[in-house]
């Protein structure tokens, strides 16, 4: 009945994304269904100087809000969060989030690697992480971390990306469960809401 042997245990969906991310980014939150219950945690590449616009821009197409977290604050079903333009974000134990400016990870901050290898600490095998397009090879490493902590990953078909150097390199580092299109991931996520009714 399930193609994608889902369950109902999850606890995160993370997704990482930088050049030519953002159009399937809105794709995805647009379809989202409204009362999706997992936590969605958004790290994509973005200019450094620029705080405003990028959170209005896609709270503008999607069903929920979008937020940048503060420090310390409670990751909550059913929200979906942005990391902060120049800040690595991680997800600590204690389902919270932590910011910091240390150095850059691959010309990044937010460094993709970052938030995905801290929810695959954190989550184990009860997170999904999705990486999309992106020019550099940030994120790879944090998909293998999920992988290798028994979480679902998922990246962009790379002939789909407007640039495939990301979800390239993730797919050279470790052995991603499915490749898909944008819009097979959005059905991928109705699929998920269903196992929580």
């Amino acid at each position: 009945m399930d193609k994608y042997n889902l369950n109902s245990s999850y606890r995160a969906v993370v997704i990482g994304g930088s050049a030519g991310s953002f159009q399937g980014i809105v794709k995805i939150l647009a379809q989202l269904p409204k009362s999706f219950p997992l936590p969605i945690i958004l790290c994509l590449h973005r200019l450094k100087h620029v705080r405003n616009g990028f959170v209005e821009a896609l709270s503008v197409k999607s069903v929920v809000q979008v937020v940048e977290p503060n420090d310390k604050e409670q990751i909550k079903k059913g929200s979906v969060y942005l990391a902060p333009s120049n800040y690595h974000m991680s997800i600590e134990l204690g389902n919270h989030f932590s910011m910091s400016t240390e150095e850059m990870i691959n010309n990044s901050r937010p460094a993709i690697d970052i938030t995905l290898g801290s929810a695959a600490y954190v989550y184990r095998d009860k997170l999904i992480g999705i990486l999309l397009s992106g020019a550099n090879r940030d994120g790879g490493l944090g998909m293998k971390y999920i992988k290798d902590k028994g979480g679902l990953t998922i990246v962009q078909e790379p002939t789909e990306c407007m640039i495939d150097t990301m979800p390239k390199a993730a797919l050279a580092l470790t052995k991603v469960d499915y490749t898909m299109k944008i819009e097979e991931i959005v059905e991928f996520i109705k699929e998920l809401d269903k196992h929580y009714k």
